[in-house]
């Protein structure tokens, strides 16, 4: 399992303060997700792919594993759009017709489908990199003083820290079985892979009680505080982001001409 925690306290720009990463991260965000054109996402996927590996320190494979995430669901939703089923075979660029059916590719919805492709795995670059770098008290902390509602920043934490809960239950819970042979054809690992489930939302809803005693034990009024720390504003950094946005914005206008 992947403990991206462990990565945001340990990493080599832990020190920056958290509202430049955040700035950088979503200006980054909205640029990548705006652009006509597929250079800016490649652009943005590369910059975040270099920050999170050489500045930040943190190993490739770490960042490759979790691109593989969205990878699956992406190309998925992708091929519905790269492909067209018609009875009329003009416009197609490759295509293979079938009992009068026409399945193939057209060249704009290639286009669409490669922009849409890279536009995802820019976006998921850059929530990776603020991900990777910054603790989610400090994330909470920002949102704090952008005024978001204290619900949703508690929520926001909740759900955070029962994600790991979650899979480091599941991965227990399938250690056990695999140990007992729970997998060892494909009948079983259906069979323990429906028992996992049912276990795992038992053992999940015990765990949330035990926190929430936890968290009475030691005062807990309705509002969960975490510890701030306090980090200089560096004026480089703000220049630095203005640098590296203006010519990602320069060309998304160029590219909209």
């Amino acid at each position: 399992m992947i403990n991206i925690d462990s990565y945001a306290y340990s990493n080599h720009l832990k020190k920056i303060h958290p509202g430049e990463k955040s700035l950088f991260a979503m200006i980054t965000l909205a640029v990548c997700l705006t652009s006509p054109t597929v250079i800016t996402p490649l652009i943005v996927l590369a910059l975040m792919a270099g920050l999170i590996i050489f500045k930040a320190g943190i190993p490739g494979r770490v960042f490759l594993k979790l691109l593989l995430v969205p990878f699956s669901f992406l190309v998925l939703s992708v091929l519905t759009i790269a492909f067209s089923i018609s009875t009329d075979p003009s416009g197609f660029w490759i295509a293979e017709t079938i009992n009068g059916l026409t399945i193939g590719i057209r060249y704009p919805d290639l286009n669409t489908a490669a922009q849409l492709f890279l536009r995802s795995l820019g976006a998921v670059s850059c929530l990776y990199f603020l991900a990777l770098t910054t603790p989610m008290t400090e994330i909470i902390t920002v949102l704090h003083k952008l005024r978001v509602p204290v619900i949703i920043t508690e929520l926001m934490l909740l759900i955070y820290r029962f994600i790991f809960v979650f899979m480091e239950t599941a991965i227990t819970i399938k250690r056990a079985q695999s140990s007992r042979l729970g997998y060892v054809s494909l009948k079983i690992s259906y069979r323990s892979l429906s028992r996992l489930f049912s276990a795992l939302l038992g053992k999940v809803f015990v765990k949330s009680q035990e926190l929430y005693n936890a968290m009475a034990a030691r005062c807990y009024t309705g509002e969960i505080k975490v510890l701030t720390k306090k980090y200089p504003v560096n004026l480089r950094n703000y220049l630095l982001i203005i640098g590296l946005e203006l010519p990602l914005i320069l060309i998304n206008l160029l590219g909209r001409r």
